[in-house]
This record gives C-alpha cells, sequence and structure tokens, in this order.
C-alpha cells in the first residue's frame, strides 16, 4: 500500500483529494488532514462587511467535500520530518507518507507588524482576511458615519492581491449608497508605485482612483501602527492619520513548513515554478497557497494548477517521467462597485492584456474593462466553487493560459 498524505482540506487540498481519488487505484492509501471542520468559501469575505454576503453563504462542513476513499483527519499539524518521512499532530499523533502533498495555504499574521495586533484591533482596525475579521469589519461600517478610512496593505504576497482594491471600490459605493460619500475620506496605502502595477492594467485603470475620489499613498513600506495615536508610521516616517484602519496582515505559510527547512522566509514552500515539487525531496509537492510561486495566490491558480499538478503526480507515482508543466496562469474579477467588475486574465510571462474572454470576440466578459457581465460573473463563481471546483469536476475554461481573445497590439 502506497501512502498519499495531503495536509490541508482547504480549497488545493480538497480538489486534490477529489481528483486523486478518481484517478488512483486501491493500492494508494490517501489520508487528509485539517485542524478545522469547517470550509469557509474565502472569496466571500470580501462581500460581508457590506451585507452582500450572510456567513451560511461562506461556510459549509469540510467533512461534505471529502470524497469516500479518502481518510480525514481532525488535527493540528506540529511537525514535519521530511528525512524519516513522518507527520506529528499536536495530540501525538504520527503519520506516516510515502508521497506528501502540502496545502495548508497562507494565512493574515498581525504579530508581525509593530504595533498592528493590540487591544484595537476589531475596534479601530480590522481586516477581511479572515471570517471573524470581516464580521467585525461589517459591524465597525454600519456604525461608521464619516471621517478617514485607510486601506493599508502592508506587504506581497498575499491571498488574493485584487482583494485590497476591490474593498477601496466597494467601500466607495457603499458610502455613496448611504449618502455621506461627502463625509468620508478614503485613503489607499501601499508599498507598490501604484494602485496597478501591470504597464497596460495601469494604462487602461490608473484613473479609477481619481474618479472616484480615493487618494493614493504609494510607496509606503510600513514601519509600525501606532494605535492610540491612530496613524501609519512608514520607515521614511511619513505618517498617514485614520479613524477607522483596514489593513491587509502580512501574509505567512504555516510554522512546520519553517520548521522543516522547506519554506521562504514567508514560510511559503520553495518548489518548482512548473511541476510544484520541492527541491530536495522529489515525494513532497506544494499546490495552493501554500506553494511559492511568482503569481497569484487566488482560488484560480488553484484550480488551473490542478490541470498540471494532478496527472504529474498520477504519472509519477506510477513511475512514470512528469511532463507537464504549470505556466502561472490566473484570472481575477475585481469588483468596482456598483453592480461592476473587471476582468484580468495573465500567466507567468503574459501580463493583464485587454479583450474578451473566454471566447474570442464573444466573451462574454471583458477583460480590462468595467461591466455587468463581470460582475454576475463574479457573483456566479460562488455556485461553481461550491458544485464544480471543490468537488474536482471540470470547469469549462482552458487551463493554460490562451492570447485568442486578446489584444496582441498591447502585449
Amino acid at each position: 500500500m502506497k501512502r498519499v498524505l495531503i495536509l490541508g482540506a482547504g480549497t488545493a487540498g480538497t480538489m486534490t483529494a477529489n481528483k486523486l481519488r478518481t484517478l488512483l487505484d486501491a493500492s494508494f492509501d490517501i489520508t487528509i488532514v485539517d485542524n478545522d471542520d469547517t470550509h469557509y468559501y474565502q472569496p466571500g469575505f470580501l462581500f460581508l462587511p457590506f451585507g452582500t454576503y450572510e456567513p451560511a453563504d461562506v461556510m459549509k462542513p469540510k467533512r461534505e467535500f471529502i470524497p469516500r476513499g479518502v481518510t480525514y483527519v481532525n488535527g493540528a499539524i506540529a511537525e514535519l520530518d521530511a528525512d524519516a518521512e513522518t507527520v506529528r499532530l499536536e495530540d501525538g499523533t504520527t503519520l506516516e507518507y510515502d508521497y506528501l502533498i502540502i496545502a495548508t495555504g497562507t494565512h493574515p499574521s498581525p504579530d508581525e507588524t509593530p504595533g498592528l495586533s493590540t487591544s484595537e484591533y476589531g475596534k479601530t482596525v480590522h481586516d477581511f482576511y479572515t471570517f471573524e475579521g470581516a464580521m467585525a469589519l461589517r459591524d465597525a461600517l454600519a456604525e461608521f458615519d464619516g471621517g478617514r478610512l485607510v486601506i493599508n496593505l502592508i506587504e506581497m504576497p498575499i491571498k488574493c492581491p485584487v482583494a485590497p482594491l476591490e474593498f477601496a471600490f466597494l467601500a466607495e459605493a457603499h458610502f455613496t449608497d448611504r449618502g455621506i460619500r461627502d463625509k468620508v475620506d478614503i485613503v489607499y496605502v501601499t508599498p507598490m508605485s501604484s494602485a496597478f502595477t501591470k504597464p497596460v492594467a495601469a494604462k487602461h485603470l490608473g484613473d479609477m482612483f481619481e474618479h472616484r475620489g480615493i487618494e493614493l499613498e504609494p510607496d509606503f513600506y510600513l514601519e509600525r501602527v501606532d494605535a492610540d495615536e491612530r496613524k501609519v508610521v512608514s520607515y521614511d516616517e511619513r505618517e498617514v492619520d485614520y479613524d477607522l484602519l483596514v489593513t491587509v496582515p502580512i501574509n505567512m505559510g504555516a510554522d512546520f513548513v519553517a520548521k522543516a527547512g522547506l519554506g521562504d522566509e514567508l514560510n511559503h514552500v520553495k518548489v518548482d515554478h512548473f511541476t510544484f515539487q520541492t527541491p530536495d525531496h522529489p515525494n513532497i509537492f506544494a499546490v495552493g497557497d501554500a506553494a511559492a510561486l511568482p503569481t497569484s495566490k487566488a482560488g484560480s491558480v488553484a484550480h488551473f494548477a490542478m490541470e498540471t499538478f494532478i496527472p504529474n503526480f498520477v504519472d509519477m507515482v506510477n513511475g512514470r517521467p512528469m511532463t507537464h508543466r504549470f505556466d502561472g496562469h490566473a484570472n481575477c474579477y475585481i469588483e468596482t462597485g456598483h453592480d461592476k467588475a473587471m476582468l484580468i486574465d495573465f500567466n507567468y510571462d503574459t501580463q493583464p492584456l485587454p479583450g474578451k474572454y473566454p471566447l474570442p470576440g464573444v466573451g462574454p466578459f471583458s477583460l480590462l474593462k468595467e461591466t455587468e457581465v463581470n460582475h454576475w460573473g463574479k457573483m456566479m463563481f460562488k455556485w461553481m466553487y461550491w458544485h464544480l471546483l471543490l468537488p474536482g469536476k471540470d470547469i469549462p475554461v482552458p487551463a493554460h493560459m490562451t492570447m485568442a481573445g486578446k489584444d496582441r497590439s498591447e502585449a
């Protein structure tokens, strides 16, 4: 019996379990480990603060998505010994493996930033990258009748890198709908040189902040948060005051990754960017947000990557060479408020370009353009996530990025 151990039952881990169980025969024992019995639809956290979604829309039991023939173990991971090929849980249980797939994701870590994790967290300082954070922010926005709202992106990479932009746009629409937009100053504070860092995207979208009256504070490398004085301070001693701070904390991978010597400086697993295999342990892979890849940490990446990872993994465990290569494909809807959204589509080598997706000249989705159709595409994705993506079913869009439908003259 060959033992396949999956660490993490989030998006990537659950998809992996579902797909592998249908492709590997009974000689493979598959086990998946997670310490939280609730599966969260994390893209939905963005909508909780504005009342678009309710808690029931973003949470379901994890066991509901684990297929028959896969053993589910509820437990926290304490230690990985890559040489001994064992994983020890905090309750003392030791799990042995022949092949290991790390899918423990990445998580916000407020403690990494001086002054961020104080008694003001959840009061005047909030995030929307956790369920609890999004719900607390929902209450704070309901009571916010005016003042200075600061949205602060601290450092990349983060889960869903366009989400801070989306929050800024949705907040602007939210206050407009409430009739208090003139009483709220919105400031977007980022270490990037602009809100949209890719040249073509910046060309098409660079004036969106100006049109919405959102102030941009670029090249701001956060040194600390002064929660008592309600200000964020950069390393070059710039200060931005706030009445309500919505922060995007530094995202970190799992602690056991660092202890095992498999991670980068943020505890994301160092892997081959095309096969997801770790360099020093051929039987260890990392998928989803847990992997250190030069592309977005987004659900679409986990989905597209499966089309490369799964056939490669099946070939490898059956003694065949891995011949498939992931191209870094990602696409992201960007909510812009008032039932409109944009769509970007890119990979390791090609930046977002204008055009139509997925059908050339037809769409129905428009790239780098605000449309209602794009908004409804994002809204429909929740159903697809629960019913198609997690169960490992096919979604009729190409896994590898194609230039069909894109304006090549701007490449």
